[in-house]
């Protein structure tokens, strides 16, 4: 299927409410942009002047482009019938188990539509892996969270080959909000204790919901990954903090897979993973104005892992700042994949003490060894925009696959100077444009190979 070519389109800004300032040591946050759309769809930045703190969000689906302002993204869905869950029978003493006091409690808020779920604050609520489940519910319910809520620490609370701690399941409009912690006690994991070992837990899961919204609340020390949205669309998170030890195995702070219509902004990602880790199926992502480190930067990928399909388009990362982490804007893919990521923009990107802010690896391999495979996931259509700050190790490194070359890549206002000692750019069948001068100079860009446009 071809595209219809986009005449010259800019999109106009769409001003959110005041007040929810980025939260971070600078007195305002980095300038916003404008994006444009030129030929073929392809993503080019522009000036802006918005005043700080002020965002904007524009998706495109298919041939058609839609404004989804900020303001929308924190509303507060409130009614007057509220169900407590210590009228249900929690202590909240961090000692007794209150999963089924919230079980009760939800099931009582299901009823009713737009009605809000309280943990009030002052309270430590000891929760067992726990589902809170549609499609039965009503719409628009609101998880109010203002108290602690904490994991069990013993084996016997989990289940053999469990995958999440708390998840929400199949919701039509479900909004977590507060200013409440989740604490996910995972040293207990990390430290690998023979006897309890559970894998892949993750502290905060949403599955097959629609509109779903996550502001102002902490998770903490999760045993994997923070907050997970799969298979879900139109979600927004907002004021959000994750927080892990830098050492903390494959605790990425917000993984997305199979989910659209993504907005992610104004929040603070310190894990020891990816701060944001966008997996197949994803399209329509929009991340902006976060802080991220320690941690892994913002990655797409691994995709095609085990010769699979992956499709990730039309993702927008922007005003981000990354402190000491292990590289900063990644795409990585398996050897042996099929599918694509394009239209994918970089921009206004600050970092500090990162090893390689810039990489393209389709080489990926977590593995002690990996096979030599010719078939990839395609890579076109990326841009690098405004990527200023130091290296600690390489600035660039772009290896794409040796029988399918990235295409279409473009760079434009690149500094990066090093921590210690200079690395020269790394590019390996990488073909696309250098729309600046850059430094250091990335001359090892080749041109001569249109852009491709892969349905997927």
């Amino acid at each position: 299927m071809s595209r219809t070519p986009y005449s010259r389109i800019k999109f106009e800004t769409c001003h959110a409410r005041e007040g929810n300032q980025w939260r971070s040591k600078t007195k305002s946050s980095p300038a916003a942009t404008v994006l444009d759309v030129e030929e073929e769809g392809y993503v080019t930045a522009g000036s802006s002047h918005q005043q700080p703190g002020r965002s904007t969000m524009s998706k495109f689906m298919g041939n058609k482009y839609m404004w989804v302002d900020d303001n929308m993204a924190t509303q507060q869905v409130g009614s007057s019938t509220t169900f407590n869950v210590l009228d249900f029978g929690a202590k909240g003493d961090g000692n007794a188990d209150d999963s089924k006091a919230f079980e009760a409690t939800w099931a009582a808020t299901c009823k009713v539509e737009a009605s809000t779920m309280i943990v009030p604050s002052g309270f430590v609520f000891l929760l067992h892996p726990i589902s809170f489940s549609g499609p039965d519910c009503e719409a628009n319910i609101v998880f109010q969270l203002d108290g602690k809520i904490i994991a069990p620490t013993s084996s016997g609370a989990w289940k053999t080959g469990l995958l999440q701690w708390i998840e929400f399941i199949k919701l039509k409009g479900i909004t977590i909000q507060g200013k409440g912690i989740i604490d996910g006690q995972g040293s207990v994991w990390w430290n690998h204790s023979p006897t309890y070992n559970p894998e892949n837990s993750e502290a905060l899961r949403f599955y097959g919901s629609t509109s779903v919204t996550v502001t102002g609340i902490t998770i903490q020390n999760s045993p994997q990954t923070h907050l997970k949205f799969d298979d879900c669309t139109t979600v927004q998170v907002s004021d959000f903090t994750a927080s892990s030890p830098e050492n903390s195995p494959n605790t990425d702070g917000i993984h997305l897979q199979n989910s659209q219509d993504v907005l992610i902004y104004s929040s603070d990602l310190a894990c020891g993973d990816d701060c944001v880790s966008i997996q197949t199926g994803c399209s329509n992502v929009y991340i902006h104005n976060v802080k991220c480190g320690p941690g892994h930067g913002i990655s797409i990928g691994g995709l095609g892992r085990d010769n699979s399909k992956a499709c990730v388009s039309n993702v927008t990362v922007r005003d981000v700042a990354m402190l000491n982490t292990l590289t900063g804007v990644r795409i990585k893919t398996w050897q042996g994949g099929s599918g694509s990521v394009q239209g994918v923009t970089f921009s206004n990107i600050q970092v500090s003490g990162v090893k390689t802010p810039i990489m393209i690896d389709q080489f990926y391999c977590d593995k002690s060894k990996c096979q030599n495979e010719s078939s990839a996931v395609a890579v076109s259509g990326i841009n690098y925009i405004n990527i200023k700050g130091t290296y600690a190790s390489k600035p660039v490194h772009l290896a794409c696959s040796d029988d399918l070359p990235c295409t279409g890549i473009s760079l434009s206002t690149i500094e990066l100077n090093a921590v210690e000692e200079d690395s020269q750019p790394f590019c390996w069948n990488t073909y696309g444009e250098l729309r600046s001068s850059t430094v250091p100079p990335i001359n090892c860009l080749q041109i001569g190979k249109s852009r491709q446009n892969i349905d997927c």
